[in-house]
């Protein structure tokens, strides 16, 4: 086995899928715990898991000049960082957009209820597995984590299921989707 951090990265740079696996069992929980200091667990565990992946696929052109522990410490920082911003501007848009269709006089109660309809109608419509995941995450508020469990899939499975239903919304209501979530969260 592998010991040290300079010997681990040497091997992983020359492509042994058995080091990345050392490396991936020494780090991996102590990443997410560290991530856990300024995001949900759910999103730690994406941040430190791209982390890992975006190590092996560019090890041939990834040089670390730090300590690989100082590194892969620095990177979850930053990746919380980056999902703590990107949370927040989503959060900040889908409130503007919302705020300025909620105060458009063109936007009456009856097209609202309306609007409402067509977007239940079109989660009705979506293939079988991407409704029940959406509807778990937007109606119920489930963690992909919760979700997955409930399903017996993975949490991966179960962001490409709701990736692909919001792509297949998205297509349908390019111009309301923001508000088309937080009407079908709210009217549900």
């Amino acid at each position: 086995m592998i010991k040290d951090d300079d010997t681990l990265l040497s091997a992983i740079y020359d492509g042994d899928r058995t080091a990345f696996d050392i490396l991936f069992k020494r780090y991996y929980a102590v990443l997410c715990t560290y991530a856990c200091r300024f995001v949900s667990l759910e999103d730690a565990e994406e941040i430190v898991q791209n982390l890992m992946v975006n190590i092996w696929e560019k090890r041939a052109s990834i040089r670390i000049s730090s300590s690989l522990k100082q590194y892969l410490f620095r990177s979850v920082y930053l990746g919380s960082l980056n999902n703590i911003s990107q949370n927040e501007t989503k959060k900040r848009i889908e409130k503007i957009y919302y705020d300025s269709i909620i105060d458009n006089e063109y936007f009456d109660t009856y097209q609202l209820k309306e609007l409402n309809k067509r977007i239940t109608k079109a989660v009705s419509d979506l293939p079988e597995s991407y409704k029940e995941v959406f509807i778990m995450h937007r109606h119920d508020n489930l963690s992909y984590k919760e979700i997955a469990e409930k399903l017996n899939i993975s949490p991966k499975t179960v962001d490409y299921r709701i990736q692909q239903a919001l792509k297949i919304l998205r297509t349908q209501f390019k111009d309301y989707l923001p508000l088309m979530l937080l009407l079908y969260k709210a009217g549900s």
